[in-house]
């Protein structure tokens, strides 16, 4: 063995095929490299598109360990993220809507990544929910909930951070486990009730429904279901009430420490429950595996 690298194990012979594939393609850039062996070795999500990123970045740690000589970088792309503009505000119906939740009805959910309606849910999150609108990076999904043609939440899903403690220890799986079956999990990034739609239960409500939804959607989109959704609640703007009205299950509170602290402090950030709900009876079973 070489190296082990996102699970998979890289042997001599591996080493030996990737050298060929560079010596026979002279003119193919890095990209192009690690698309034919993605190809070459049927490394693809589950959706049936490359891992050509994954394995980039395989290629690159064994040319830095001296296994491998790539060909020169041909072009530094800018950072899309850093360069995305923020959303544009919109003009929706604001008119107060102080109703039963019956009277609201019916709701309708719609995905909206990828289409016309992106750009409304990202302007409304930028205007309206406390941490402003950020584009997912990896599989994410993206819902807005209408009564009639109005527009009153909005639901962002994306995949889940790898390393969760409370999570973690209430699912009981092992690292390996975890490495290979996080994906069958979503996290819930954002949840915005339009702020001028006050309607008790609202909530509540429109969780139970997503979560009957979510892993056939997730299924649609990217050829796999999820067993298990999370979320983050921050203890010092909320208290999670409308999840745990929809039964998600407490399994414990962050350290308060962000992946990038530097300071060396207990605590830069603060407290934040974590949440979960199964998606379904045998979820512990299947992400064990």
């Amino acid at each position: 063995m070489v190296l082990r690298y996102r699970g998979r194990t890289v042997t001599t012979e591996d080493v030996e095929f990737i050298k060929a594939l560079i010596a026979g393609n002279p003119e193919a850039s890095r990209r192009r490299l690690s698309e034919m062996l993605c190809a070459a070795w049927g490394w693809v999500q589950a959706n049936g598109a490359l891992r050509s990123m994954v394995c980039r970045g395989l290629m690159l740690s064994l040319s830095r360990a001296g296994h491998i000589e790539l060909p020169p970088v041909r072009q530094i792309n800018p950072n899309p993220l850093a360069l995305r503009a923020r959303p544009k505000p919109v003009e929706i119906d604001q008119t107060p809507t102080h109703a039963s939740l019956a009277a609201l009805m019916p709701l309708t959910f719609r995905a909206v990544r990828r289409t016309p309606e992106e750009s409304v849910f990202g302007s409304l999150m930028e205007a309206h929910h406390y941490l402003g609108y950020t584009q997912p990076v990896g599989e994410h999904l993206k819902f807005m909930v209408y009564a009639g043609e109005r527009p009153v939440a909005c639901l962002a899903w994306s995949s889940a951070p790898r390393h969760l403690a409370p999570r973690d220890l209430y699912l009981g799986w092992s690292a390996t486990a975890r490495k290979r079956n996080i994906r069958f999990i979503a996290y819930n990034t954002r949840f915005l009730i339009l702020p001028w739609v006050q309607v008790e239960h609202l909530a509540s409500h429109l969780l139970g429904r997503m979560l009957k939804m979510l892993p056939d959607e997730w299924q649609r989109v990217y050829g796999h279901p999820v067993y298990f959704a999370e979320t983050f609640v921050d203890t010092e703007r909320f208290k999670g009430t409308c999840y745990r009205a929809a039964n998600w299950v407490y399994l414990g509170l962050t350290t308060g420490r962000g992946k990038n602290d530097q300071t060396g402090r207990a605590n830069n950030r603060s407290l934040k429950q974590v949440l979960g709900y199964p998606l379904t009876t045998d979820f512990r079973k299947r992400l064990s595996n």
